[in-house]
């Protein structure tokens, strides 16, 4: 069975692959085989290092994605430079924490705009170049935990990421006939920028653990093997799925 998880000869176009999630991702995806097209502001070196040593090309697609404009161009771009594009993973996001009284629009619309309206849209892209084509691709979205639970303090977070999740399923309807595969992954809580705050608050992180079963943070490269699995043929059958990678989480 391990040829079903080989992506020799495709291409990834993977957002937020500089650090962190993104990172780990767009590594894994190399060392299964594929080229890597990584988007985002600033060139992603050290991501690219990682590819190289596995024996991938990468290129980097400069691009703002806090808002719709231009993601016709990402595409195009990756097209241009590989011939083709085979996998797209939305995991470029952002967060803004401040109590639900005192939230405000920017913070709001910072956080939509990247996380779930650029998701959306540069997803329309991707499948606009298959359908043209008939030929079927697979998109990843990075959902979240609060893609099912409430949190705290972090509104337009818990808005985008619930969002992101309906959007899988939707446009798992929409797709699945056409060749498209359309998943999530789920992050659990993981050691990244985005939870430092967390992770820096003792009483904050003691019950974050308390609450793991594996009971550690994840690290990215936890997330490697759920990617994989679900850009290579392994996960031809499988549409608008999430898959949770997070220590037993939602198990508690």
């Amino acid at each position: 069975m391990t040829h079903a998880f080989d992506l020799s000869g495709r291409v990834a176009l993977v957002t937020g692959a500089n650090t962190g999630l993104g990172q780990a991702i767009a590594i894994a995806l190399a060392e299964a085989g594929a080229d890597i097209a990584a988007v985002g502001r600033t060139q992603p070196a050290d991501t690219f290092a990682a590819v190289r040593r596995a024996g991938r090309r990468g290129e980097w697609i400069e691009a703002n994605l806090d808002n719709a404009t231009g993601l016709d161009r990402i595409v195009a771009g990756a097209v241009d430079h590989f011939g083709a594009i085979d996998l797209l993973v939305n995991n470029a996001g952002t967060i803004r924490r401040n109590d639900a009284l005192d939230f405000s629009e920017e913070d709001w619309d910072a956080v939509m705009g990247v996380n779930l309206k650029s998701a959306f849209f540069l997803s329309q892209a991707a499948a606009r170049w298959w359908v043209a084509r008939q030929r079927g691709g697979k998109i990843i979205n990075i959902a979240s935990m609060l893609s099912f639970q409430g949190g705290v303090r972090v509104a337009s977070y818990t808005a985008s990421k619930s969002g992101l999740l309906g959007i899988t399923r939707l446009l798992a309807n929409e797709w699945a006939a056409r060749g498209i595969n359309v998943n999530a992954i789920a992050p659990g809580y993981f050691a990244t920028n985005n939870t430092q705050a967390l992770r820096a608050d003792e009483t904050r992180n003691a019950a974050i653990l308390a609450r793991i079963p594996a009971g550690r943070w994840g690290v990215p490269s936890d997330l490697g093997g759920a990617a994989v699995f679900l850009a290579s043929p392994a996960s031809d059958y499988v549409h608008g799925a999430v898959l949770p990678v997070d220590g037993g989480w939602l198990a508690r």
